[in-house]
């Protein structure tokens, strides 16, 4: 079944690059789509979004791409080549979570968690990982029951909190998972002074097959200080970014160079406005 939450990275109008690149190194990675505006991307079946979007945003780490797997040789390979032109944030090597890890930019920006587990502990290949500092440090947890009373098929499924020896604030979420429309998410807290924050660099999709269900998200994630955008973007209360899209936009498009159009004079998408500039 495919996920209808998925990441987008905005790329400075090189979506085809970083494709050919990551379809390179990453195992059964391949392009399943593409436009002159975007290239998607299934890598072992998670999807991927590259959005051309020209030199507004960055990715950074604030949210980053937790890559999981049961061998150890397939972290460093990736690692080593992932890294070329990129920087180091953790040093791969063994850890008390994991007997191979490493967490490096590469050298588009995206930032990457390269991660050795067991088989029977990896629920998803490839998992967005969000990064709550700044402002926004202590409201992991927060965070967590927000999205998961927002989303259907959603369940939290435990945190493990800073004990306070580790240069952190304790009882801060040190790790956490959650689901949200069955798909996997993973936060923490940090209390070390950062140069990012969240930013449209990296995104959240989520595909709606509906009108009302568009209205629904668009409603939820807009309240409390989140904040409306362009094409359906907005920023939610945290500041992390969202695209509230219907599903059968990738249908509308080739129609008509005027489902563009309309869609560029939208903030939240109207799915009748643009079936009719399809026709």
């Amino acid at each position: 079944m495919k996920n209808l939450i998925y990441p987008t990275v905005w790329c400075n109008n090189n979506a085809r690059e970083m494709a050919d690149i990551y379809c390179s190194i990453f195992p059964e990675t391949v392009i399943v789509d593409q436009n002159p505006w975007v290239v998607v991307l299934s890598m072992e079946g998670q999807r991927i979004m590259l959005l051309n979007g020209g030199d507004m945003f960055r990715p950074n780490p604030s949210i980053s791409l937790m890559y999981l797997t049961s061998r150890e040789e397939v972290v460093e390979s990736l690692y080593m080549q992932l890294i070329e032109g990129g920087k180091e944030l953790m040093p791969l090597d063994s850890y008390p979570f994991s007997k191979r890890y490493g967490w490096i930019e590469d050298r588009f920006g995206v930032s990457w968690q390269l991660y050795s587990g067991e088989d029977k502990d990896i629920l998803q290949r490839l998992v967005p990982t969000l990064m709550f500092s700044g402002n926004n440090n202590g409201k992991a947890e927060e965070a967590i029951n927000f999205y998961t009373s927002l989303f259907p098929a959603a369940e939290k499924r435990g945190i493990l909190r800073y004990s306070g020896n580790e240069g952190e604030i304790e009882g801060n979420v040190q790790h956490a998972e959650f689901k949200i429309m069955d798909y996997l998410l993973m936060i923490m807290d940090s209390s070390h002074r950062h140069a990012f924050g969240f930013t449209e660099g990296m995104s959240l999709v989520v595909e709606c097959h509906t009108q009302e269900e568009i209205d629904h998200y668009w409603k939820r994630l807009t309240s409390d200080g989140g904040e409306e955008s362009m094409c359906g973007w907005l920023r939610d209360k945290y500041g992390v970014s969202w695209q509230i899209t219907p599903t059968v936009m990738k249908e509308l498009l080739p129609r008509s160079p005027r489902v563009m159009e309309v869609m560029m004079t939208m903030k939240k998408l109207d799915i009748r406005k643009l079936q009719e500039a399809a026709e």
